[in-house]
């Protein structure tokens, strides 16, 4: 965006810009505090402590599934989970009932962490969403998508709230690191 035009729009201040804006910074702040607060005491991202949530809700999730629990793409979801495997927090292994799936699962060190856990602030935000009727969920969905049109935010898959990128992490886009290797026979 032209610097020209970006300073005009600074000029105008209609109500309900600074409401969105307000309300926005609300929520952000939530997350950004309770993913510092998990961090400090647990030792893991809020995004990591919503993952080992939804490993506690539903043990022995697939990738794909664990994605569509945290509301994530798969890529995404795919980096905090090696993070929780690398750090025994979760273990990945084959389905018993399908040589063909791997499944992920809390470990013991893990499930003592969550005894210790508060809410993770991603639980809220959805339960928020899902307060909304479906017309007003709809509404969001599609302000939303043309705000982050006009931001010209690309449509790559975004890292998990407060998820830091670490050096040397495959980005989103690449290939999920969960999968055993094949072994020499």
């Amino acid at each position: 965006m032209p610097i020209r035009k970006t300073v005009a729009l600074l000029g105008s201040n209609p109500p309900e810009v600074t409401a969105i804006l307000d309300d926005l910074r609300r929520i952000v702040q939530v997350l950004r505090e309770a993913s510092r607060d998990a961090e400090r005491h647990l030792g893991v991202t809020g995004a990591q402590l919503f993952v080992l949530k939804a490993l506690l809700e539903t043990p022995r999730l697939s990738l794909n599934e664990l994605a569509e629990r945290t509301h994530t793409h798969q890529s995404t979801v795919s980096v905090v989970a090696k993070r929780l495997v690398d750090r025994g927090l979760v273990t990945r292994s084959v389905s018993p009932h399908d040589g063909r799936r791997i499944e992920l699962s809390l470990t013991v060190r893990g499930r003592r962490l969550l005894a210790r856990s508060p809410l993770a602030a991603q639980d809220q935000l959805i339960a928020g969403v899902d307060a909304l009727g479906p017309a007003e969920r709809r509404g969001l969905a599609v302000a939303l998508r043309r705000l982050a049109e006009a931001m010209r935010v690309g449509d790559e898959a975004p890292v998990m709230f407060f998820e830091e990128e670490l050096r040397g992490a495959p980005h989103p886009r690449q290939e999920p690191t969960l999968v055993p290797k094949k072994r020499n026979p």
